[in-house]
């Protein structure tokens, strides 16, 4: 008798019934969505066409190399970008920033130990960049607007000028939707001989429309002398499906120390043009689809239903009491901060419980904790709910009061020592954040049929102020321990 076959896609859909809904405007991070089916549906089945296709070797796969320029292209001429500009698909904006730093760190072979000056608002890939690559990250603190400090910039540059090979500004930061002055910063940079990467990744599809729409934006295109490089999703803003990013170098000089070649083993010769060798044509396809589909009048429509939304909700949020934007935003994310009634992790959790995701941040550098919104384009529909649900949270947040961490976790939290953070230090916390423990999300007991029997509670308000009760070293130290019994083999 043969043994029944069971049903991988029902099973698919089964599990992909407990992820963030994608569609309908409600999850406001980690995806993007336009609100247009047809984009979605071009995007799949251009990824479905694609998806054995290899981006290994253009010549076996010309197709691939065309449309990978074709978007190049149209980035270029988003950006300002000159000429002589050149540019590569990447994986996301995490290979973009590394390869960014990669570049810069290649393009000096005589430093033997080199640095790059960031602000502290940069996107945490910058550190990965640094630890990856041995690229010692100089921080600088930002300004009560949260933009980095041309002054504090230009110092640390010139701290050590000889060993910088990269200066790094944001449009918009992630955490706070502010754009970086990258004007001053860049020409601080170009005055010293060090290039100047802009981490565009989140901003850079929509601050141009922005511009045409006559909203007020700095300045952070290639038109800036001294810009080198300049780093775009197109899987944020671009709508495109997951993962796609765009690094663009402004002469092929300052790109070629991205590119790797080795011949120096019996097989092909490897060429490579970013951190991957093989790769799939499906997410590029799937780009290059979605953008021909829409095109620069379909990008300027979609720009201007989300920076409507964005204005609607800055707008709604000044009439809820308990809550306000942090700071103005300058692109489509908006950080929002509570008053003493409440705090930001409740917040969440009530928004979760009516249908609405929202990231919680946690406090630093004296900036308090916040709530995190990746506003797009399909959340224009649901901008009434959306506050309404805020209210409705924001209220029901004040009536429990702020969370609170019992006194002795909060003791055992500050008496710990990162670097030495034992598997039984580990085991008191799960077990003080109710993290271990039955759960109904599979038969091990984990979140998704996990080891360990770990739990996600239903709410996270507890477990995040917990958390933020942490040093960065040691909520970093913490995540990798829980990553690390998140990531275990079903058997």
């Amino acid at each position: 008798m043969n043994t029944p076959t069971p049903d991988a896609l029902a099973r698919l859909r089964e599990l992909q019934a407990g992820d963030l809904p994608v569609h309908g405007g409600r999850t406001l991070a980690y995806v993007y969505d336009s609100g247009l089916p047809e984009v979605d549906r071009v995007a799949r089945e251009a990824v479905a066409a694609y998806a054995g296709s290899n981006g290994l070797d253009p010549t076996a796969f010309p197709s691939l190399l065309r449309m990978e320029n074709d978007l190049v292209g149209f980035t270029a001429d988003l950006l300002d970008a000159p000429g002589t500009a050149v540019g590569s698909v990447t994986s996301g904006g995490t290979e973009s920033v590394l390869l960014a730093v990669q570049a810069a760190r290649d393009s000096r072979p005589d430093v033997e130990h080199p640095r790059m000056v960031i602000p502290e608002t940069a996107h945490a890939a910058f550190h990965k960049a640094a630890h990856y690559f041995r690229v010692e990250p100089v921080l600088v603190p930002v300004g009560p607007g949260f933009r980095a400090d041309p002054a504090a910039t230009a110092a640390a540059l010139d701290d050590d000028r000889h060993r910088t090979v990269l200066a790094v500004v944001s449009a918009p930061s992630y955490a706070h939707g502010v754009v970086d002055p990258v004007t001053e910063i860049a020409a601080a940079a170009a005055e010293r001989g060090i290039r100047c990467h802009v981490d565009a990744c989140i901003g850079g599809w929509v601050l141009p429309y922005a511009a045409r729409l006559g909203r007020p934006v700095p300045p952070w295109t290639f038109a800036v002398e001294g810009v080198t490089s300049i780093s775009v999703d197109l899987h944020k803003y671009g709508y495109a499906p997951k993962g796609t990013s765009v690094l663009l170098h402004r002469t092929p000089e300052l790109r070629a120390p991205q590119f790797f070649a080795s011949a120096t083993w019996p097989g092909y010769t490897m060429l490579n043009s970013t951190m991957q060798s093989t790769k799939s044509g499906g997410p590029l396809a799937g780009a290059w689809a979605v953008v021909q589909t829409l095109g620069d009048t379909g990008y300027e429509l979609l720009s201007r239903d989300v920076f409507d939304a964005v204005d609607r909700i800055v707008a709604g949020v000044a009439d809820i009491d308990g809550v306000s934007v942090l700071v103005a935003p300058d692109s489509t994310l908006v950080a929002l901060v509570t008053d003493a009634r409440c705090d930001a992790f409740t917040v969440c959790d009530e928004m979760a419980t009516r249908g609405w995701y929202v990231q919680p941040q946690m406090s630093y550098g004296g900036a308090p904790p916040t709530i995190h919104l990746s506003v797009s384009a399909a959340t224009l529909a649901h901008v009434d709910g959306f506050l309404a649900a805020l209210a409705a949270s924001v209220t029901a947040a004040a009536e429990a009061g702020p969370v609170q961490v019992d006194p002795g976790v909060a003791a055992f939290i500050a008496a710990l020592d990162p670097t030495a953070l034992t598997p039984e230090d580990f085991d008191g916390l799960l077990l003080a954040a109710g993290l271990v423990g039955g759960s109904d999300g599979g038969p091990d007991g984990g979140p998704d049929g996990g080891a360990d029997g770990l739990a996600l509670p239903d709410r996270m308000a507890e477990v995040n102020a917990m958390l933020d009760l942490a040093a960065p070293a040691m909520r970093e130290a913490l995540l990798l321990a829980f990553l690390d019994r998140l990531s275990r083999p079903n058997r």
